[in-house]
């Protein structure tokens, strides 16, 4: 039998370094989790070279992308690009496995954006399941998703556990399940943490994420919206709520504390990171958590399309939705678009809003 191992997701900035280094220095890092695509437009230094290629030739590096798009309905030329990347860089150094977000990003800056959601649709799904197939195809290790911490309603929130099980069904697929991001939604859409995991297939969670964000004001005088926002310490209810959900995830291997590289800067914030990442250590040692050994992982034979999967309709709305989230059109203007794959009709006006400010800080001119 066996238990998870903790890691971290490495971030190149100084402050970072300086703040997890007592960690490396004490081999207290298990694992180490680098999102690869993030550096593909600039240089990798040496010092973060030799790091990764450690942890590779022992076998505890695993990958994870941020700027694929998994839902985009028009396939460019960017997504080939960032496959053909992938393809050297999976064969230059070994991860365990690579692991990408739900959701789909077709903003100008896409690599400085985040995804946007989809709805559980025939037509959604249909083109996620092609774009899970070509990455699946370009690589000879297992995929995941990570699971979305915005949605824009509850239907969406309930419906993301049984959207990701349908996604990954044809391709030995896992999840990641994102704590800091499921909590998001609980406080968002006031129900229980518990309740929203307990829709999730937890038998495919093979990674599990931890980290903390921010409050934003509302806009309405309501509760504050959470965002995950990687900045601030792992909460309290993520914490209490880890022991049972690790009872729950029979096939969980990896456990990934997360932390954005420039807000580490004074020292009360790396003592903080610390302690995080001491407390998930403890909390593993003393649940005397003891899984199932890990099943030996088969790539599927999968039949691709000699084209990728594309639907116009389907591009002309989210391109239409990411141009009125920009150009930050009334919420009750947008919920009465008249959408056919997006279910605007059913959106909360505070998550419309909370919307037009992500794209917003990401794409500000």
């Amino acid at each position: 039998m066996r238990k998870p191992i903790v890691g971290i997701s490495m971030m190149a900035e100084a402050d970072f370094v300086s703040a997890v280094l007592p960690l490396l220095q004490a081999n207290s890092v298990d694992v180490l989790e680098w999102s690869f695509d993030t550096l593909y437009h600039t240089y990798e230094p040496d010092w973060l070279r030799d790091l990764l290629n450690f942890y590779a030739e022992n076998d505890r590096l695993i990958g994870h992308g941020v700027y694929y798009s998994l839902f985009d309905a028009r396939w460019t030329e960017r997504q080939e690009e960032w496959l053909k990347k992938l393809k050297e860089e999976t064969g230059y150094r070994k991860y365990n496995h690579i692991t990408e977000h739900f959701g789909f990003m077709n903003t100008e800056n896409f690599h400085q954006g985040v995804p946007l959601p989809v709805s559980l649709h025939a037509k959604n799904l249909e083109i996620g399941k092609d774009r899970l197939y070509r990455l699946q195809e370009a690589v000879n290790i297992p995929v995941g998703i990570e699971n979305l911490a915005f949605s824009f309603s509850i239907d969406d929130v309930k419906e993301q556990g049984l959207f990701l099980d349908k996604l990954t069904e044809d391709t030995n697929g896992f999840l990641i399940l994102d704590l800091h991001n499921i909590y998001c939604q609980s406080c968002n859409f006031e129900l229980e943490m518990q309740e929203i995991i307990d829709l999730y297939p937890l038998d495919k969670v093979k990674e599990i994420h931890l980290s903390g964000g921010s409050w934003q004001e509302s806009a309405y005088g309501k509760k504050q919206v959470r965002r995950d926002t990687h900045d601030d310490v792992i909460p309290q209810d993520i914490l209490a709520v880890l022991p049972s959900v690790l009872t729950q995830c029979q096939n969980l291997e990896y456990i990934i504390i997360e932390r954005l590289g420039h807000t580490l800067k004074t020292e009360e914030e790396k003592d903080d990171f610390l302690n995080d990442f001491n407390t998930v250590k403890t909390i593993i040692e003393a649940s005397g958590l003891t899984l199932e050994e890990k099943n030996n992982w088969r790539k599927k034979e999968m039949k691709l399309s000699e084209k990728p999967l594309e639907d116009l309709v389907l591009y002309e709305e989210q391109s239409r939705l990411t141009r009125l989230l920009f150009e930050n059109i009334d919420a009750e203007a947008i919920k009465n678009q008249g959408f056919h794959y997006f279910k605007t009709e059913n959106w909360d006006p505070e998550m419309i809003l909370t919307a037009q400010n992500i794209i917003k800080k990401w794409n500000p001119y």
